[in-house]
């Protein structure tokens, strides 16, 4: 499905009955909106790791403009403020008033922006393995020279410089990165996720070789008035627990979990504990 909101088409797909039969009425679940990091990815790696949250709330994915299966557009747009406000728009177009705002990684980027500066439209924010500021760029540097391979080390300076060039670079850096990006890292099912997922370069390098050096979102998080959970990956390497401390220390209402056998991608290392924290923070955080 397609949404034409703002300049843009954003492409969204939906999972989960909205209403629910429940006796004499008709339940209305809560809408959780499910927002993909990259930049440059789009959102299916969350299928079908996601899919059992739609028993208990609707689930709205949706690529980023530029990303996946949304118009193209300004590359110029490529930004995290554009990103912020067509979610925005989505969430109008659809006619739904707060929604869970379930961010990942930049998505958890988007997210936190979002709820700070939309706070009436978020009634619960999940921030899944993210940051709050461009010093987890440097840090993440600072880890991979401690931790990674040469050859790891050699796929990642075209990301650090914003100079990836095509769709088989970024797979490739996927590839090499994912014994980080996973402590259960299974080669032939990252393989298989990488070849649906549809890269874009321009994206990712407008973000890491743009404004994701310089963004920081610290002064605006008190201003988030959700619930929120923050979410951290005791070994992960580009967005490690401190940042999520940081985010934890300044939203007001939230509360940090710290999974400690997960690294970036808790959804594959501890996929059934990552469902059971963010169904029990919606459901209980009112």
């Amino acid at each position: 499905m397609r949404a034409k909101i703002r300049d843009t088409e954003i492409y969204f797909d939906i999972e989960g009955m909205g209403l629910v039969p429940d006796g004499r009425i008709m339940r209305e679940k809560p809408v959780a909106f499910v927002i993909h990091g990259g930049p440059g990815g789009d959102h299916s790696s969350f299928k079908p790791v996601m899919s059992p949250l739609a028993e208990r709330m609707q689930l709205v994915y949706f690529d980023h403009r530029g990303q996946g299966r949304s118009a193209r557009g300004d590359p110029a747009k490529y930004t995290l403020d554009e990103n912020v406000e067509d979610m925005e728009a989505l969430r109008r177009h659809l006619g739904l008033g707060p929604i869970v705002s379930i961010g990942t990684s930049y998505g958890g980027m988007v997210a936190l922006a979002h709820a700070a500066r939309h706070p009436a439209s978020v009634s619960h924010l999940i921030a899944v393995v993210t940051a709050a500021h461009g010093g987890f760029i440097k840090r993440a540097q600072e880890i991979l020279a401690e931790r990674g391979t040469p050859e790891q080390r050699e796929v990642s300076e075209p990301v650090w410089q914003g100079a990836i060039m095509d769709r088989a670079q970024m797979q490739r850096f996927y590839a090499v990165l994912g014994p980080l990006y996973s402590r259960r890292y299974d080669p032939a099912a990252a393989a298989l996720g990488q070849e649906r997922t549809l890269h874009e370069p321009e994206p990712l390098n407008r973000a890491f070789g743009g404004f994701l050096r310089d963004f920081d979102l610290r002064p605006e998080l008190g201003r988030i008035t959700a619930p929120t959970l923050v979410i951290a990956g005791r070994h992960d390497w580009i967005c490690p627990p401190e940042f999520s401390e940081e985010i934890a220390r300044l939203v007001p209402r939230a509360e940090l979990r710290i999974f400690e056998n997960s690294s970036h991608s808790v959804r594959a290392d501890e996929p059934q504990a990552l469902l059971d924290a963010i169904a029990g923070f919606v459901v209980y955080k009112r």
